[in-house]
C-alpha cells in the first residue's frame, strides 16, 4: 500500500504566519471604517478610496516581487520583507489624527503585502506535490481564517473593556505582527528546486510571457471580472452598522465569516484535487452574487450574520481554488510572476471597484453598490462557463 503524501512542513510555517498576520491585519481592519466614519470624521467615498488606492498598490507590486522572486531564485527573502513592513507600518494607525495618516498606514501596510504575496503563493506551489496543490493551498487559507477570526475576537474584547478606544487596538495588534515575522525567519526553508540554477533570465520578456498559456490568462481575466464589482469589505462592515449593529459587535460579524472560511477552505481545496475545479469556481460566484443581492435587500440586523457566514463560505470555495489554478496552468520557472500579473488584476480592479462602490453609496444609497457587485459576478460567472464551452 502506498504511503499517502503529507502537506510539507513550509505550507505548514506559512498558515500560522498568515494566521498571526491576520489576526493583527483583522484587529485593525475592523474597526478602521468605524474610526474613519466616527472619529476623523472620513465620508464613506473617501474609505472606498483609501480602501481602493491601498490594495491597486499592493496589486502592482506584487508582479514586481513575483518576478523577482524568479529571477532571484529566492521566495523567502521577499516574504520576508513583505511581512515585515507590514508589521513596521502598524503603529501608523495609532498615530492618526486625519485620514491622511490612514491613507499613508494602509499603503504602507499593502505595499507589504504587495512584496509577499506572488513570493509566499509560488513558495506554496514550489514545495508542493501537484497532487497536493489544492490542499496544500486550502491549509493556508484556511489557517489564515482562523487568524482572521481571532483578530476581530480580540478587537471585540478590546473594544469592550477599553470603551470603544479604537487606538489601543491598533497598539496591541503589533504583537502578532512581530510574532508572524520572527516564525517566518525560524520555520521556514527555501525549497531547493527554486535556488538550483545554473543562470538567470529576466521573466518579463516577451519570450517568458508566451509561455503562460492560454488558461492561465483566461483565469486572469475572469478574476479581473468578478473584481470590478468586488469592493472593499469594508462596505460589508457598514453595512452592518446601518442596519442596526453596535459598533463593539460589529467586529463578530468578520469572525463568523472566518470562522466559516476557515471551515470550508481544506475540505473544499481536497474536493478539488479529486472532482477538479470548475465546478466548485462555478457554484462560489453564483453564490456570490446572492449574497451581495441580500446585502442589497436587508434591512435588519439579524439577516446580516447569515449573509457574513455564506461569505465565508464563498471564500472558502473559491480562494484556494483560484490559487491552485494559477499553478498548475504556468511553468514552474514563472510561478512568481504568473501569481504577480494574477494579483495584479484582481488588486487594481478593487481600486474602480471600490469607488464606484463609495459614489454609489452616497449618490444612490447603499443597496446600489452591492446591486452592481451581484452583477459583476453574474458576469464573470457567463463568462467562465462559456470559456469552459469552447474548451
Amino acid at each position: 500500500m502506498a504511503k499517502q503524501k503529507k502537506i510539507p512542513r513550509n505550507v505548514w510555517v506559512l498558515g500560522f504566519v498568515s494566521l498571526l498576520t491576520d489576526a493583527s491585519s483583522e484587529m485593525i481592519y475592523v474597526v478602521l471604517p468605524m474610526f474613519l466614519v466616527n472619529v476623523l470624521g472620513a465620508d464613506v467615498l473617501t474609505v472606498g478610496t483609501i480602501e481602493g488606492i491601498a490594495e491597486a498598490t499592493a496589486s502592482i507590486v506584487k508582479v514586481i516581487s513575483g518576478s523577482l522572486s524568479d529571477y532571484l531564485k529566492n521566495r523567502k527573502i521577499l516574504t520576508v520583507i513583505g511581512y515585515g513592513l507590514s508589521t513596521a507600518v502598524k503603529p501608523l494607525f495609532a498615530l492618526a489624527t486625519n485620514p491622511g495618516w490612514i491613507l499613508l498606514a494602509r499603503f504602507g501596510d499593502r505595499v507589504g503585502k504587495g512584496i509577499r504575496g506572488a513570493p509566499r503563493d509560488a513558495l506554496v506551489a514550489d514545495s508542493t506535490e501537484p497532487e497536493l496543490r489544492g490542499a496544500a493551498y486550502g491549509l493556508r487559507q484556511s489557517l489564515d481564517s482562523v487568524g482572521a477570526f481571532i483578530g476581530p475576537l480580540l478587537a471585540f474584547v478590546l473594544l469592550s473593556f477599553l470603551g470603544e478606544n479604537f487606538r489601543q487596538v491598533f497598539v496591541f495588534s503589533l504583537i502578532p505582527g512581530i510574532l508572524s515575522v520572527v516564525l517566518l525567519i525560524v520555520g521556514v526553508q527555501e525549497p531547493k528546486s527554486t535556488t538550483i540554477s545554473k543562470s538567470r533570465t529576466n521573466p518579463l520578456n516577451r519570450q517568458s510571457l508566451k509561455k503562460l498559456s492560454r488558461d492561465y490568462w483566461i483565469v486572469v481575466i475572469v478574476a479581473l471580472l468578478f473584481n470590478l464589482g468586488n469592493s472593499s469589505d469594508a462596505f460589508l462592515l457598514l453595512k452592518a452598522q446601518q442596519v442596526g449593529i453596535a459598533t463593539p459587535l460589529i467586529p463578530l460579524t468578520i469572525m463568523v465569516m472566518n470562522i466559516v472560511y476557515s471551515i470550508s477552505a481544506y475540505p473544499v481545496g481536497l474536493l478539488s484535487d479529486r472532482i477538479g475545479r470548475f465546478g466548485l469556481l462555478l457554484s462560489s460566484f453564483l453564490l456570490y452574487a446572492f449574497i451581495y443581492l441580500g446585502f442589497a435587500l436587508v434591512q435588519t440586523s439579524w439577516p446580516i450574520w447569515i449573509l457574513f457566514a455564506f461569505y465565508g463560505l464563498y471564500l472558502g470555495m473559491s480562494q484556494g481554488i483560484l490559487l491552485a489554478m494559477v499553478a498548475e496552468r504556468v511553468p514552474a520557472t514563472l510561478r512568481g510572476t504568473a501569481f504577480g500579473f494574477f494579483n495584479l488584476a484582481t488588486g487594481t480592479a478593487l481600486l474602480p471597484a471600490s469607488l464606484l462602490g463609495g459614489w454609489l453609496w452616497q449618490s444612490v444609497g447603499s443597496s446600489a453598490t452591492f446591486f452592481v457587485g451581484s452583477l459583476f459576478a453574474l458576469l464573470a460567472t457567463l463568462f467562465l462557463a462559456i470559456q469552459n464551452q469552447k474548451n
